[in-house]
């Protein structure tokens, strides 16, 4: 007996004790600052003309009473049974998963209710850590001690992910092609099952596992005493057909360069990464409007009809890094991964270009040769590498650096790597910001090394503003929602390269698609010939599963990825619709953007040369082009040469 009551008082006191606490908790709560539910984490974009935008098109607020009672009842019924009657936290949940989480010592099931998830959404990033999760705790209790059910509600359905749509009205429109107060009981549970993993569930992604969510959904509105089983039989039997369509036109990649805006803001220190603190914010971007869609459409124009094939890319201004133009993949809604950000791959021969200008750098010129023929190069301790062209075609003879990069060869990359020594593009490679991890080894030079987008648009831009080595920004300013500045990029440029040199290499990646360089093989753009008709540095990459393209003038740089996400090999018809997205954004954008081409430097003369060897050619030569040299290094002989004006450059 004496040991009952001492169980039953200790029993007594703590809860007592925790009872007094929740009470204290929530009654602080009530006296604390109401929080701005309606304000809070709202980020409001401004492309570069200062017009806002947003991937979403229908930024109605749509109130509890008008979405459909299938909808409300379907998410209740599997996200929170019992969020009526508690007060932010579901304990009899937080035990029934502490156990199942236990008894199979692993996550198979968690505990949020809406008002956590909600807390959640609006101010905090999704770190796991201990103090994250409690500062979640706290911002529940706030939210219930200040808001009803009813607008928590509210507001939860007006914001959470639908697969890259937010809202419930966005996400009716998008999926149904209707408001989502007349959602059947079938699309309701369809929409309802998506939150809980967006880029599974969507319909329009993996529609066998969105049935089975559905399924899932339906059985507990029945246990919940929601519907009956013949509406769940009917539900099911229901035939949906899924829009995929904005209310108004809009674009499918947009929510990539809003993703990538979210990921600078986060790195920018001066901005809080809670809205507790701001309440709001007005971010200002680089984002052309115009350059996006061009990109799209491209894009879509040339690989709709490739099943699961991505395309990444960037536009960008080389001289300051404004990033105008983004696509992390083809269609934000059925995969928002961001490649253009977020993935690393083989670059294949777009690292060549590095490797020739720290050629150029140490003595080589546009004529200088090497014999391109099948080669086994043979190092200390007997190993070896024999690197490959294309199609295993190879001139076997000595050949031009103008030829080696118009043809991408390989074999007088190697040798042009060796000869200079395999630290030198490591070297530049850094010093440009292209990649902190490359191995001084042979197949660097064939662009071996995983590197990201963004880096090598970073490099490139060296080369596309003459020396300047410069970082790539998409955000311009960001302000409070009372107009104070928060931030504003202040633009920084640091001399890096030669500008001679690099506009020898500039005039050189020109010849990837002119016919003078026609011979036992094509120069590697050849295909994009037809489409162009102003003047672009070039430099295209394939490997079995990436196909890559950086090209630019004076005043844009366009880079451009295509592959599958599961490293699968790609077909060389791939790389051809890659160049051609290339090509096409290009030529759209100048229609309606001015064209600039680069000055020929007081130390810089042209010569007429045949490409394949880089001798002088007299004008009798059946081929012969134009290449430029370092006053004092170009090749000469009693034939007549051609020394271009600067003028009719």
């Amino acid at each position: 007996m004496k040991t009952f009551k001492k169980i039953w008082k200790f029993f007594l006191i703590n809860y007592s004790i925790i009872t007094i606490c929740y009470i204290g908790i929530y009654t602080y709560a009530y006296f604390a600052p109401k929080l701005p539910i309606n304000s809070a984490n709202g980020f409001f974009f401004y492309d570069k003309d200062g017009n806002s935008f947003t991937a979403n098109t229908n930024e109605e607020w749509v109130p509890l009473k008008d979405i459909s009672p299938y909808l409300i009842n379907a998410t209740i019924s599997i996200e929170d049974k019992r969020f009526f009657s508690h007060q932010g936290f579901d304990f009899l949940r937080i035990l029934k998963s502490m156990y199942i989480n236990l008894v199979n010592r692993k996550t198979l099931q968690g505990a949020s209710t809406i008002t956590q998830q909600y807390a959640k959404n609006l101010f905090l990033d999704f770190d796991r850590t201990w103090e994250r999760k409690l500062e979640e705790a706290w911002i529940t209790v706030r939210l219930e001690s200040h808001y009803s059910k009813e607008e928590l509600l509210e507001g939860y359905l007006n914001t959470i992910n639908y697969g890259g749509i937010f809202g419930i009205e966005n996400a009716s429109w998008y999926y149904f092609q209707k408001s989502s107060k007349d959602l059947s009981l079938a699309e309701a549970t369809i929409l309802a099952g998506i939150p809980k993993w967006p880029s599974e569930y969507s319909p329009l992604v993996n529609e066998k596992a969105s049935k089975e969510r559905q399924k899932l959904i339906l059985n507990s509105m029945v246990k919940n005493h929601m519907i009956t089983e013949e509406e769940k039989e009917n539900a099911l039997k229901e035939k949906l057909t899924y829009s995929g369509m904005l209310q108004k036109d809009n674009l499918v990649t947009l929510m990539y360069y809003e993703d990538a805006v979210l990921k600078e803001l986060n790195e920018i220190k001066s901005i809080p990464s809670s809205f507790l603190k701001t309440g709001g914010l007005k971010i200002y971007t680089n984002l052309d409007m115009n350059a996006q869609k061009i990109l799209e459409e491209n894009i879509h124009k040339q690989v709709d009809d490739v099943k699961d094939f991505q395309v990444a890319s960037i536009m960008m201004d080389p001289n300051n890094g404004k990033v105008i133009a983004l696509t992390g993949g083809t269609n934000y809604f059925e995969s928002n991964y961001n490649r253009a950000i977020s993935s690393k791959r083989q670059v294949g021969s777009t690292m060549k270009p590095f490797l020739y200008y720290t050629a150029l750098e140490n003595g080589f010129t546009p004529s200088t040769t090497f014999t391109s023929e099948k080669t086994i190069f043979t190092f200390s301790e007997n190993k070896t590498y024999s690197p490959s062209n294309y199609s295993n075609k190879y001139p076997n003879k000595p050949i031009s650096m103008a030829a080696a990069l118009a043809f991408s060869d390989n074999i007088y990359a190697v040798k042009t790597h060796l000869f200079l020594g395999e630290d030198s593009l490591v070297k530049i490679s850094k010093e440009l910001g292209i990649s902190n991890d490359m191995k001084e080894i042979p197949s660097a030079a064939l662009g071996s090394t995983e590197i990201g987008m963004m880096n090598m648009m970073k490099g490139y831009a060296t080369l596309a503003n003459e020396g300047y080595s410069i970082t790539p920004y998409f955000i311009k300013k960001i302000e409070d929602t009372n107009g104070n500045i928060l931030y504003e990029k202040k633009e920084k440029k640091e001399k890096k390269l030669n500008k001679s040199i690099v506009f020898i290499l500039n005039e050189m990646l020109t010849n990837c698609y002119n016919t003078e360089f026609i011979d036992y093989t094509y120069p590697t753009c050849m295909t994009m010939a037809p489409t162009l008709t102003h003047k672009y540095a070039i430099k295209s990459g394939t490997t079995d599963t990436d196909h890559l393209i950086f090209g630019y003038t004076k005043n844009m740089l366009l880079g451009i990825w295509g592959g599958y996400d599961d490293n699968r090999e790609s077909d060389i018809s791939n790389g051809t619709k890659v160049k051609q997205i290339w090509a096409d954004t290009m030529e759209t954008f100048y229609q309606t953007n001015s064209y600039e081409w680069y000055q020929i430097p007081d130390n810089i003369v042209g010569v007429f040369v045949d490409p394949i060897t880089g001798l002088l050619a007299d004008t009798n030569a059946k081929k012969r082009t134009m290449l430029y040299y370092i006053k004092g290094t170009e090749p000469s002989s009693d034939y007549m040469h051609a020394i271009i004006p600067k003028e009719e450059t």
